[in-house]
């Protein structure tokens, strides 16, 4: 009797635990009600070396709505007003047009480098058109990267919105991205601010126009594209901000540690990193750009040094153990094009660096490999390839296409390339 009582509670525990255990690697995704503030286990850290005047840097890591001179100076400033006897030090860390899939590789290079005691992680945005599993992936790895450097270190989530992305929020849910970070955030207790829920208030109330060239007198304006915020957008932006710490102000201070011993997915980039590209990786003609260059001035923060080469056949070859490779490069008018060989196995098409937007250059990625087995060796060979890549994409962009296409400025077989962009680690 007693034998048949034991193993029913063993199989009635078995029951209880299995579907925790499975949470793991195959969380289930679904939109959740959009609520300003989520306190969760707060930042309790950060509010007591502000209160007891330490020096304290915060971080800011996102894309162009928190480059831009708003919400986040608005934010570091009344920090410094409120908690005007500790020594407060900003991080810069937002780079426009990038999501969290970038976020997640710069991270220890842009922000953990100067060991942040609160980290703001804005990408709802622009990790708009991500599947759930991807921006898990990437978010993840933000989370766990910060609290393996440093698990005292809080870590706070918010929400921008577009008009694009304002269908569900209009109606009280997060969207597909927002309520992806969401479930993130509450199994790993970070709190979460979204910025929506005032905005959407206002407009709703008829005091807020969403996007326009003017608005009526007594109506906020609160941005001209739909995206990117005006002045008195991102005062909205800061005020939702103020008001969450003022609510959060009674939080403990905690250890994030133990957080690390389970994961939400299996497959997270906590591995994520960006590796240095060496001379002995080089085959051919290649020039490290001089610290006075233009290009090495604009981009070499977060790039590093910065490898060009315009000579067809010139190689960059590396191997790693790993899942993925990309190169963090540039994007220029007169960029060429590669051709692209993993593990022996060459790509038929070469991969222009150019674009439509290429009247400037900007920073990119290169994707070169994704879902390797993770547990075997993998050798990457990028080539310059001797034809530059059609132009016509950029033309709308230009008052005389024809004749400008056929300027220097256009012409080119020219790679620029920064680091290496590794989920797993480098092979010597």
């Amino acid at each position: 009797m007693m034998n048949r009582i034991f193993y029913c509670f063993c199989i009635l525990g078995l029951f209880i635990f299995v579907p925790f255990l499975c949470f793991a690697g195959t969380p289930e995704f679904h939109n959740v009600p959009m609520e300003q503030l989520q306190i969760r286990e707060g930042v309790g850290n950060v509010l007591d070396k502000l209160k007891q005047g330490e020096r304290v840097t915060i971080a800011y890591l996102g894309g162009s709505i928190t480059a831009a001179n708003g919400w986040r100076p608005k934010t570091t400033e009344w920090f410094k007003t409120n908690f005007s006897n500790a020594a407060i030090k900003e991080i810069h860390a937002a780079i426009g047009g990038t999501g969290s899939n970038l976020g997640v590789f710069r991270l220890a290079h842009d922000v953990l480098q100067y060991q942040p005691d609160l980290l703001f992680v804005e990408f709802a945005v622009n990790d708009g058109g991500v599947l759930p599993e991807n921006i898990w992936r990437s978010m993840e790895g933000i989370v766990r990267q910060t609290w393996k450097a440093n698990p005292t270190t809080d870590i706070v989530f918010v929400y921008t919105i577009s008009e694009a992305l304002a269908k569900e929020p209009r109606e009280g849910i997060c969207n597909k991205s927002m309520s992806s970070m969401e479930l993130l955030a509450d199994f790993y207790g970070i709190p979460s601010i979204n910025f929506a829920v005032p905005v959407l208030a206002l407009e709703k109330s008829g005091k807020l126009l969403f996007q326009g060239e003017s608005a009526p007198e007594g109506i906020i304006l609160f941005s001209n594209d739909s995206v990117h915020p005006l002045d008195a957008g991102h005062q909205i932006y800061t005020q939702a901000v103020i008001e969450s710490f003022e609510k959060m102000k009674e939080t403990k201070p905690v250890s994030h540690q133990p957080k690390l011993a389970q994961t939400f997915i299996n497959d997270h980039w906590e591995t994520a990193k960006l590796v240095p590209i060496t001379e002995t990786m080089l085959q051919g003609e290649w020039k490290k750009l001089d610290a006075e260059s233009n290009l090495q001035k604009s981009y070499g923060q977060r790039l590093g040094t910065i490898w060009h080469s315009g000579k067809p056949s010139s190689k960059l070859t590396f191997r790693f153990k790993g899942s993925q490779a990309k190169i963090y490069d540039l994007l220029g008018p007169d960029g060429g094009q590669v051709i692209v060989t993993v593990d022996g196995n060459t790509k038929e098409k070469p991969i222009a660096r150019f674009d439509s937007y290429c009247t400037y250059y900007r920073l990119a990625t290169l994707d070169l490999a994704s879902n390797l087995d993770p547990n075997d060796i993998h050798t990457i060979t990028v080539e310059v390839h001797p034809e530059q890549p059609n132009r016509q994409s950029v033309a709308f962009r230009l008052k005389e296409p024809e004749k400008e296409l056929a300027e220097p400025k256009f012409q080119g077989t020219n790679i620029w390339f920064g680091k290496l962009m590794l989920i797993g680690d480098l092979i010597d």
